[in-house]
């Protein structure tokens, strides 16, 4: 007995002094700070950040290749106590929560068969896609449901996923889980940025609106009687309810579905009423704002894009300026149209609450002669977006014969055939568009070019996309596949094209200017498409300052041209009361991609 005790001491010495060893000779160094931050980490290991677990992101956060509010999980009060470890202020970040896309659960949608399978979505998606016809529909199985480790989903009565919003932390486990694609991370800023694509449960109204309001939801929301969610729900994708309620043309209503069982739902109808619920009230219905980026944008124009621009990015979070030639806010929308169709009370009404969200204005302010784009970069601009119009914005300023100064050493065709002598042009001239002009009008803009001093023309038909300059001065042109020097440009429409103007090379001299293809905006349509084409150019102008790609899904969504019936004017509309409101949204069918409600 005695033999085995000694034998299992000595047996114990000689482990622990080579544990001991080893411990000296395999010692790792673990920087006392990255097991502080992950002390601090909630230690659920989601992915949500994008790291493989809690000790690569708190090593990631030590490094300085993530921040201290990486963490989805924790929540502002993790980022806290990881900033005050690494001895930083913590930045406000915008919260992401799940949102399910899919509206019509297997017992209301069309199913091609009946699946006994493995209780999960991904087994039912190997056969055939799933058993709905809708191919991006949800299997309503709850994938989603088991994999989120914060008990934030659950499956409700109609077999569609519930998000509880105060437990989502926004890890995106349910996201990558989900075979359909259907459930996404959604925020302020998600929602601005992405365009519709073929695989978002868009409805037939909601993709004919240049706007892309979710038309569907307000409605849906009118139905129930919540009015103030209704309003929310429209200024989401629409800065000017009132004026759009007055004056759109109404693509929407000719895609109803409704339309086949007896009339389209009165849906501008439905979308004045909460505009002028809101006006009622006196009192504004704000849309959420994402945390301030302190980041500076000036938008030069003050018409419908610009100001839309200016709402969407000020909802980013930045800080928008509009310069306004005139000494009035609103465009074309002002002088164009008449009074008793678009009141101009009703017109400053949906302005102030432009400004209200967080726009400063500043009028009676000249491009080209009170400011420049150079001097607007140096005075701190992260970036500067043209929405000044063309020929058409001059009838707002009632200045026909005056040139355009707005982007350095770039003019209209139309200056330059009308003989203006304040056009100068450098040795390299472009002429872009030379396919759409008449071949004599494009020799006499060859021959005068050459009079004002040119000496190399080129007629570019290709696509500009990039600017490039250096002070006042234009001194490249780039296409897809070439880049040209350029120091006059000669437009062929009659309008400037839409460019955001960023800083290059670290300097506040040398620009760059991207042109980005918003809609048409010249025909019937104009006010609403101006509206989508601001929400595009506050997308475009927020992925350029953060490097991010400007370029489209292959499978966006593409508009669907219209033709208006100019026999009358008609949609004037009056007040109308809640019972009437509410019986005319009830008449929704609620639509999805091919679902609706069936009666």
């Amino acid at each position: 007995m005695i033999t085995a005790l000694i034998m299992m001491g000595l047996l114990g010495l000689i482990v622990g002094g080579g544990l001991a060893i080893a411990s000296k000779v395999f010692y790792v160094y673990v920087d006392p700070k990255i097991e502080a931050i992950e002390g601090a980490l909630p230690g659920a290991n989601c992915g949500g950040c994008g790291y493989p677990g809690c000790s690569a992101t708190a090593m990631a956060i030590s490094s300085g290749k993530a921040s201290a509010n990486v963490c989805v999980a924790g929540g502002p009060d993790v980022a806290s106590a990881i900033a005050a470890i690494l001895g930083v202020a913590v930045e406000g970040k915008e919260p992401d929560i799940a949102k399910p896309g899919c509206n019509y659960g297997i017992s209301k949608a069309d199913v091609k068969y009946v699946y006994n399978g493995l209780i999960d979505c991904k087994a039912a998606a190997l056969f055939d896609g799933g058993m709905k016809v809708c191919t991006i529909g949800c299997l309503g199985l709850g994938t989603c449901v088991s994999v989120c480790q914060f008990n934030a989903l659950s499956m409700g009565d109609d077999g569609l996923p519930v998000v509880n919003e105060k437990l989502c932390t926004g890890c995106g486990a349910c996201e990558r889980a989900c075979p359909k694609h259907i459930i996404k991370l959604s925020s302020v800023t998600r929602r601005i940025l992405e365009e519709y694509t073929t695989n978002d449960c868009t409805t037939p109204c909601q993709r004919a609106c240049p706007a892309g309001i979710n038309i569907r939801e307000y409605i849906k929301q009118i139905a129930l009687g919540d009015n103030h969610r209704a309003v929310q729900v429209i200024k989401e994708r629409n800065p000017f309810p009132t004026v759009i309620g007055k004056i759109c043309p109404q693509p929407c209503q000719s895609e109803c579905r409704r339309k086949f069982v007896d009339e389209p739902v009165s849906i501008n109808f439905l979308k004045l009423f909460c505009a002028d619920f809101e006006k009622d009230q006196n009192k504004r219905i704000l849309p959420f704002c994402a945390p301030k980026t302190n980041r500076k944008v000036a938008i030069i124009g003050g018409g419908v894009e610009g100001l839309s621009t200016a709402f969407f990015l000020a909802r980013l979070g930045h800080l928008p300026e509009v310069f306004e030639a005139t000494d009035k806010l609103g465009g074309l929308l002002r002088v164009a149209i008449e009074k008793e169709r678009l009141p101009l009370e009703i017109l400053d009404w949906d302005i102030q609450g432009i400004v209200e969200i967080g726009v400063t204005t500043h009028l009676n302010k000249i491009v080209g002669q009170d400011i420049t784009i150079p001097s607007l970069l140096k005075d701190g601009f992260s970036a500067v977006f043209l929405a000044s119009g063309g020929w058409d914005s001059r009838l707002a300023i009632g200045g026909l014969s005056k040139i355009e100064k707005a982007i350095p050493s770039t003019y209209l065709l139309i200056d330059l055939i009308k003989g203006q002598t304040q056009i100068s042009c450098g040795e390299n001239v472009v002429i872009y568009g030379g396919r759409d002009i008449a071949a004599n009008i494009l020799t006499d803009a060859e021959k005068m070019c050459k009079e004002l001093g040119a000496k190399k023309i080129t007629i570019l038909n290709e696509v500009i996309t990039r600017l490039i300059g250096d002070g006042n001065n234009l001194t490249y042109v780039e296409s897809k596949n070439s880049t040209i020097p350029c120091n006059t440009l000669i437009l062929s429409s009659g309008r400037l094209p839409e460019v955001i103007f960023i800083a290059s090379e670290g300097t506040h001299e040398k620009w760059e200017g991207i042109l980005i293809g918003t809609q048409q905006l010249t025909d019937y349509s104009a006010a609403i498409k101006a509206i989508g084409g601001g929400r595009m150019a506050a997308a475009y102008i927020h992925k350029a300052m953060y490097g991010i790609d400007l370029s489209l899904p292959e499978n966006v969504l593409t508009p669907k041209t219209e033709v208006q019936n100019i026999d009358k004017v008609e949609n004037v509309y009056k007040n109308t009361c809640q019972k009437i409101a509410q019986t005319e949204a009830k008449r929704c069918l609620q639509c999805g991609l091919i679902c609706y409600e069936h009666s």
